[in-house]
């Protein structure tokens, strides 16, 4: 706290002339606003020469927003901003700055622009007239210079102390199955929670917030969701503005679901899961399209998503699932082909329990009674099925036991995986975005495929029952 107290008192005290700024020129003296990576002076050649710190010339930046809607084909309109304020400027240059800090120096006056038409750099022959204290929600001009005290590269960067072992980290890094500019792809492992809460200790978005970030000072971001129980294709953005973008282009997969004319939609976004359902559909193939509600129970301390048979007097969003039967077995049991064109939460649970009346293997929440009913012994009688699970009990990394719940485990594992998927390439669009946004057609834009392996316990029970 002392050298924290001393820092800000250097950093606030009131500067006594513009002269002597130091421009940031180099790679690792600023960030590149094209890749959006950040890396600051090197500490051996921080030396306080002069009172100000130069940021890059304010350009037009891309709407990550806009774009993601352009790329759906939503919404054609400029995907880049010519208007932004100082304050989001300095963020975007200095995120590894608190906000807070920014903040303050926004209100204590701290912040100086020099417009374009003045000389690039502040020199002790700068004018009152040329550099002025620019306010947080002034709006950037083209080629707009904004300085900040020297001192803030002497602000203590906080060291992620490593608590995962050598096993864990390379566990990690072989869950991607994808990198690159804009994105990362990782197969979500079964057990492993993508976000934190109550009683979670690590969660997917804060190990890859701290070991994932790879060349880059942003840490990945989460553009959508799966559940805990649930494994396969989860994708992060690298980047604030990538992660924009995706998570609009996720977005609009649910804009107007209601209205979505099937014959004529183009599958921007495509998502691909398996799932293995107790019982069998009436056809082999079809589409679920129905409003789904929130019912709170248990006094608030729980809650389960319904289909809604009443929208005019419930809460409602609607949810549109197509499926199709890779394969039925005698045992009972199907297996499915989920396609979601919404992204409702425990969409395709409800849908596959409620509406197909087939439960998930697995899903306790929504199939309980079915699981109750469901007669197994001719499974559990195998041979080979008794042996594979007693061989397979060793715990993975971060505490997780992937080698068990299959059909033959007393209590199987849920059996849904985002198996694959299809998704443009925002990387190619974020580069021709800054380009030429205003005649490009980014529907056309090329994509991307990726196809995840089921984890251990559904390729077990897919053996048992397909071979």
């Amino acid at each position: 706290m002392p050298v924290l107290s001393q820092l800000r008192r250097l950093l606030f005290r009131p500067p006594s002339a513009y002269g002597g700024a130091r421009t940031l020129t180099s790679p690792h003296q600023y960030i590149h606003t094209e890749t959006n990576s950040t890396a600051f002076i090197k500490p051996e050649d921080q030396k306080k020469i002069g009172k100000w710190l130069t940021l890059p010339p304010f350009n037009a930046t891309v709407n990550g927003a806009s774009l993601g809607k352009h790329i759906a084909g939503r919404k054609r309109q400029p995907t880049v901003n010519g208007d932004e304020t100082a304050i989001k400027w300095v963020m975007r240059c200095c995120p590894q700055l608190p906000r807070s800090l920014v903040q303050k120096l926004f209100r204590l006056r701290q912040v100086r622009r020099k417009p374009y038409e003045s000389s690039n750099t502040v020199d002790d022959h700068a004018s009152e007239g040329q550099v002025k204290r620019v306010s947080a929600k002034d709006s950037m001009r083209y080629g707009d210079t904004v300085y900040l005290p020297i001192t803030v590269q002497a602000f203590p960067t906080e060291k992620t102390e490593c608590l995962c072992t050598e096993e864990e980290l390379k566990f990690l890094h072989d869950l991607e199955l994808y990198k690159d500019s804009a994105v990362i792809v990782i197969n979500k492992p079964t057990g492993m929670p993508v976000q934190g809460g109550i009683g979670i200790k690590r969660s997917l978005d804060e190990l890859a917030a701290t070991y994932l970030k790879h060349e880059l000072s942003e840490p990945p971001r989460l553009v959508h969701r799966l559940d805990r129980d649930s494994s396969g294709i989860l994708v992060l953005g690298r980047t604030q503005l990538s992660a924009t973008v995706l998570h609009s282009v996720f977005r609009e997969k649910t804009v107007g679901a209601s209205n979505i004319d099937l014959k004529s939609e183009k599958r921007f976004l495509q998502r691909k899961y398996w799932a293995l359902v107790i019982g069998s559909p009436r056809r082999p193939q079809g589409l679920i399209s129905v409003p789904l509600g929130k019912v709170v129970m248990d006094d608030g301390r729980s809650e389960r998503i319904t289909v809604v048979e009443n929208v005019s007097t419930t809460a409602s969003q609607h949810a549109i699932t197509e499926y199709r039967v890779l394969d039925s077995s005698i045992h009972g049991l199907t297996w499915l082909e989920l396609s979601p064109l919404t992204g409702r939460k425990h969409q395709l649970r409800v849908h596959c329990a409620e509406v197909l009346g087939t439960p998930i293997v697995g899903d306790y929440k929504y199939g309980w009674q079915a699981h109750k009913k469901w007669n197994r012994p001719h499974i559990l009688s195998t041979d080979f099925d008794n042996k594979v699970e007693a061989g397979n009990k060793t715990s993975l990394p971060f505490g997780l036991n992937l080698e068990s719940g299959s059909i033959i485990a007393k209590q199987p594992n849920l059996h849904l995986h985002c198996k694959k998927m299809v998704l443009p390439d925002v990387s190619s669009a974020i580069k021709q975005a800054r380009v030429s946004s205003w005649d490009y057609d980014f529907t056309d834009i090329k994509s991307l495929k990726f196809d995840a392996p089921l984890p251990a316990h559904m390729q077990r029970s897919w053996d048992i029952l397909c071979s």
